[in-house]
């Protein structure tokens, strides 16, 4: 009987081989080429029991906005929103970092939550929070579709965004906080949410600036935001005012104000 050819390399061609394929599976787990990612799931494991109270129609003084309906979202992807708000220069701002948990809160369709995704990278996570299932399930589609596998969609609520306590580096809100129905229990909950060096930002468009064409419904002052966010147990630490329209403030938990 003739012995079988032997090869003594190819025990360590296919050790090579196997390698190079677990390689490639582990970097797979969170970006995959356009695509060709799953649909990433929406939590939406809300606590039903809890109470919501009525929606405020004012709070300090300020006449709060309604949410915007899921039916505009377009308005979110328009093609005039980089030059208006030039996103591009917000998203610099951040200064975000590879591994970074960050929270798009208000995320809608998911304009600002890719650019998020690829900022902190494969080892980062971005919790997309929305109050509307309409607008995560365009999220999750959106992402999908750019092979994105480090987004969390979640469905919150009027009072509670349902992050995890102490793991939040950004908390990201942008033209998102003057709609919040219910302001002290979702700032609360965002405090709590907040690593310890972990900051909240806010855009909004200018209220002292006439010339910005928003609504003044849709609109604040920086006096106004410090007024709703320091006895809220927050303190601005930093403010970039190079927007062309929005005010920009990143805050810091504090302790809260003695009544």
């Amino acid at each position: 009987m003739t012995r079988p050819r032997q090869f003594p390399c190819a025990a360590s061609l296919l050790a090579c081989l196997l390698a190079c394929l677990l390689a490639a599976a582990a970097a797979a787990q969170v970006t995959a080429p356009a695509g060709d990612a799953a649909t990433p799931s929406i939590d939406v494991a809300v606590d039903r029991t809890a109470t919501i109270p009525p929606a405020a129609t004012h709070h300090m003084g300020r006449e709060i906005a309604q949410t915007m309906h899921y039916t505009g979202a377009p308005w979110l992807v328009r093609e005039s929103r980089q030059r208006e708000e030039d996103c591009r220069l917000l998203l610099e701002a951040l200064d975000i970092r590879p591994g970074q948990t960050v929270c798009d809160m208000g995320c809608g369709n998911g304009f600002y939550t890719l650019e998020l995704a690829r900022m902190v990278g494969p080892r980062g996570r971005v919790y997309a929070v929305d109050i509307q299932p309409e607008m995560l399930r365009m999220l999750a589609d959106n992402a999908a579709a750019a092979g994105l596998r480090n987004i969390r969609p979640v469905l919150g609520t009027p009072i509670d965004p349902r992050l995890p306590a102490g793991k939040i580096d950004v908390a990201l809100c942008v033209d998102v906080y003057h709609e919040f129905s219910h302001p002290e229990p979702m700032l609360e909950r965002i405090r709590q949410s907040l690593a310890p060096t972990g900051r909240l930002v806010l855009a909004e468009f200018r209220g002292e600036d006439a010339a910005v064409p928003i609504k003044p419904l849709h609109k604040m002052t920086k006096a106004q935001i410090r007024a709703e966010l320091e006895p809220a147990g927050f303190e601005v630490v930093r403010e970039f005012d190079r927007l062309p329209w929005q005010h920009l403030l990143f805050l810091a938990a504090r302790e809260k104000p003695r009544p």
